[in-house]
């Protein structure tokens, strides 16, 4: 199978092409067909699996049609780091559609959101609270909206944002179509899509499965010794690009002041930095002059690089769940992927 027998709109085709998609990934050939006939849709498939188009090509199909400068897609995130990622893979597919997109997240000012609003977008991606702010401002209108989805809903649960999902859902217009992505299904999720979708197709890819392409090493260390651990790891691992995961912001940040000091090109990823900072480190990380970033959960759904070789868990996720969702960063796109995990007495 290949793209062109989706019958994309030639400008859309462009963007694909552009992108260097040749093949729909099993999550875009299952997915999109149901997107196109306008269905509700019930996506579980792990991060890394080539989602994101599976939701923006379908939409950018259906933005070729109809009113221009008004909000008509409205993608909810759970973090800016993704809601970045999916706004690239809008900017990349539809560079010659002439569409309109807008992300909006807090961390950073609410004018220069609220002017590109007042000018006209078609596709906002937003991140909950930010999006409230302005919906009691007045500042976004999403009474036209004919598209939502809700990507990454369990992660949107795990951070709490449930309910600001709801009092989103209940501003927009009854009849439209829903996409819901979620890498695993705890109940509260399909509650929210018993209460969202209607007559969902439900399209699964590998839930709740590691990635088949990754190598798993386990390594007993005594909490005091990590860090000699890790720079032991370093030196016999090729550290083009390396993915260090911590439990806490201040851990992440202390962890890669450390690896610079030693002479690696390393940057961390929290909530406590700054959105230039942010970006400015996924940029590096990116592009190949970060070697190694240090980064807490919240950065686990939201680095979308696909040379990551290496991930390491510096501490031991909570749940299995976000141990697949973390080492989902590697081994992504078919290419393989080392997963180290310290264990310390207490993880056992």
């Amino acid at each position: 199978m290949e793209f062109d027998s989706f019958k994309f709109h030639p400008k859309i085709a462009a963007g694909i092409k552009a992108a260097g998609y040749t093949t729909p990934t099993p999550i875009q050939a299952q997915a999109i067909p149901p997107v196109m006939q306008a269905r509700d849709v019930m996506g579980l498939a792990q991060t890394g699996t080539g989602k994101t188009a599976a939701f923006v090509l379908p939409i950018l199909q259906r933005l070729m049609l109809g009113e221009r400068g008004k909000v008509r897609a409205l993608i909810v995130a759970p973090t800016r780091e993704l809601a970045e990622q999916i706004n690239e893979t809008i900017l990349t597919l539809g560079q010659q559609t002439r569409t309109r997109s807008l992300t909006v997240y807090g961390g950073v000012s609410i004018k220069p959101q609220i002017q590109k609003l007042r000018r006209g977008v078609e596709i906002v991606v937003a991140c909950p609270g930010r999006l409230l702010d302005h919906i009691g401002q007045g500042t976004i209108d999403l009474g036209q909206v004919d598209m939502l989805v809700l990507d990454e809903a369990d992660r949107m649960f795990d951070m709490g944002f449930l309910p600001d999902i709801r009092r989103i859902i209940k501003q927009l217009p009854q009849k439209r179509q829903t996409l819901l992505f979620s890498a695993t299904m705890p109940k509260e999720i399909r509650r929210l899509a018993h209460e969202v979708l209607e007559n969902p197709e439900t399209v699964q890819v590998d839930s709740l499965a590691p990635a088949t392409t990754v190598s798993h090493a386990l390594y007993p260390v005594a909490q005091h010794l990590k860090t000699e651990l890790l720079l032991q790891l370093m030196k016999q691992t090729s550290t083009e690009s390396v993915l260090v995961f911590t439990r806490t912001k201040h851990r992440a940040k202390r962890l890669g002041e450390k690896l610079s000091k030693v002479g690696y090109k390393a940057a961390s990823l929290q909530g406590n930095l700054s959105q230039n900072r942010r970006q400015a480190a996924l940029k590096g990380f990116r592009d190949g002059s970060v070697q190694i970033l240090v980064a807490t959960d919240i950065a686990a759904r939201g680095i979308d690089v696909s040379q990551i070789s290496h991930v390491v868990n510096f501490d031991i996720p909570d749940t299995p769940e976000a141990y697949i969702h973390r080492i989902g960063r590697t081994g992504r796109a078919a290419r393989s992927g080392d997963a180290f995990t310290m264990v310390t007495s207490e993880d056992k």
